[in-house]
């Protein structure tokens, strides 16, 4: 079911997202080359639970930590452990935070020391269609207009987009209806209405757009090609006017 905010309500996630996105850049600021993902982890930790908050990731669905800490071919919901980041490596973070009973949720993809060119490209692409995605975007809008954007930008340059995993609606549960997927057919899908909160999140791959699921961990998404993957996200507020992004 999908949700509509009171102000109150919307007042509580920006809070929420504000702490979302001090936390991103904290860790845009100390993450490096040597690190291991799970120190990674412990900098998101740190700083969520420092502002009173909690993050809304670890012991969700028995998911072992705060964040998702994904390097180069890992799409989405990597688990933090000991692989040691690399210089050249491209490294999502995927984070969420729950204070006042209302979630936050955001994610980055950081460059860390001399990346490649080619991965440069992917991950300033991948931001793009993000914005590309809420370019007029209001009460109103199609659902199903914010994958068109997604696709059309990411494919243009050719890169496989994602279809196995989606953004969401975002509010008291982490992750509510409606589901918003990165690829679409415009004019199509629900209307969008003013006081939904969503969460768009172009995961954009090098190669093919076909992923695999780590059947051991029962978490980890990678490319099937193992080429580098990006994924930028944010929470989004829809207005009548146009959105507001709130971990920003």
């Amino acid at each position: 079911m999908v949700t509509i905010k009171t102000e109150k309500e919307i007042e509580y996630m920006r809070e929420s997202c504000r702490i979302v996105k001090e936390t991103l850049e904290f860790v845009g600021k100390n993450i490096r080359a040597g690190m291991t993902t799970k120190e990674v982890d412990e900098l998101v930790y740190k700083y969520i639970t420092s502002c009173g908050a909690y993050p809304s990731e670890l012991g969700y669905e028995g998911y072992p930590a705060s964040s998702c800490v994904s390097v180069n071919e890992v799409v989405v919901h990597g688990v933090p452990g000991d692989r040691i980041i690399l210089d050249g490596d491209i490294v999502s973070v995927d984070i969420t935070a729950e204070k006042n009973g209302f979630h936050g949720d955001a994610a980055r993809t950081y460059l860390i020391g001399n990346v490649s060119e080619e991965k440069k490209k992917l991950v300033k692409v991948t931001e793009e269609c993000f914005f590309k995605a809420i370019e007029g975007l209001q009460a109103g809008s199609p659902l199903y207009d914010i994958g068109y954007a997604v696709q059309k930008h990411a494919e243009s340059n050719g890169y496989g987009v994602v279809r196995a995993l989606t953004g969401h609606g975002i509010g008291k549960s982490m992750h509510e209806d409606p589901s918003v997927p990165n690829v679409g057919r415009r004019g199509t899908g629900m209307r969008l209405k003013a006081g939904m909160t969503i969460c768009i999140e172009p995961m954009i791959n090098m190669g093919t757009h076909k992923v695999v699921f780590n059947s051991q961990d029962g978490w980890t998404v990678s490319t099937a090609d193992g080429k580098p993957a990006a994924h930028y996200e944010n929470t989004v507020l829809i207005t009548e006017t146009g959105v507001e992004i709130l971990t920003l």
